[in-house]
C-alpha cells in the first residue's frame, strides 16, 4: 500500500516538474502574448488609444463591440476585431492624417477578455476562465479546483472550433498522469472542456 502511494506521489511530482519546464519554453507563435504585437484583437477586448499631443483624440478605455468595431472621435466606427494593435495604430494614423498633421497613435491592449475557455461537468468550479497565457488541459483542471468524486477522468471531451470547423478530442487523464505529456493539450481561445 505504501509503495503504491509513493509511486503515485512520484508521478505527480514528475508531472508538476514537467509542466514547469513546458511553460518556461515559450513559443509565442502558438498563443501570442498580448504585448507581442501578434495578438489579434477580439470582441470584448479593452483598448487604450493615445494620440500624442491630442487629448481630444485619446481614449482611456475603448471596448471592442460585438460587431468588432470601436467608436473613435472624428472617425466614427473603426474595425478593430482581427487586427493587431500595430495594425490598428496604422489605420488610425492614416485616417487621422486628414485632421491632424503627422499623427502619432499608440494602441495598448488593457484587458484581453476575448480569449477565454470554458470547463463544464464534474469539476469543482465550472465556468468561464480567461486564457491570458499558455495553458494546458491539466492546468485548466487545477484552475477549476480539480474533479468531483464522480468524474469520469478518461472520458473527458475537449470541444474546439477553428476555421469554421468543429473538432472533438478525447482527453485521458490517466495517460497524462502516467507520463504521456503529449496528451496534455494546449488550450486555444473558445475551447470547451467537458468532464462527464
Amino acid at each position: 500500500m505504501f509503495i503504491k502511494r509513493f509511486v503515485k506521489y512520484q508521478a505527480v511530482v514528475f508531472f508538476c516538474f514537467a509542466c514547469l519546464l513546458n511553460t518556461s519554453n515559450a513559443d509565442d507563435t502558438k498563443i501570442p502574448n498580448p504585448s507581442s504585437g501578434l495578438y489579434k484583437i477580439g470582441i470584448g477586448d479593452i483598448l487604450k488609444i493615445t494620440t500624442w499631443k491630442e487629448p481630444d483624440l485619446t481614449l482611456d478605455s475603448a471596448r471592442v463591440r460585438s460587431d468588432g468595431k470601436i467608436t473613435f472621435p472624428l472617425l466614427d466606427d473603426i474595425q478593430a476585431e482581427g487586427m493587431t494593435t500595430v495594425g490598428l495604430k496604422k489605420v488610425l494614423e492614416k485616417k487621422l492624417a486628414d485632421y491632424v498633421e503627422a499623427p502619432n497613435v499608440t494602441v495598448t491592449l488593457i484587458n484581453p477578455v476575448s480569449r477565454k475557455f470554458y470547463i463544464l461537468g464534474e469539476i469543482l468550479k465550472t465556468g468561464e476562465y480567461p486564457l491570458i497565457k499558455k495553458l494546458t488541459v491539466m492546468q485548466a483542471f487545477a484552475l477549476a479546483g480539480g474533479f468531483t468524486e464522480w468524474a469520469s477522468k478518461n472520458k473527458i471531451i475537449l470541444y474546439r472550433r477553428h476555421d469554421k470547423k468543429e473538432e472533438t478530442i478525447i482527453v485521458r487523464y490517466d495517460d497524462i498522469i502516467k507520463g504521456d505529456f503529449t496528451k496534455d493539450i494546449q488550450l486555444k481561445a473558445d475551447d470547451t472542456i467537458i468532464v462527464p
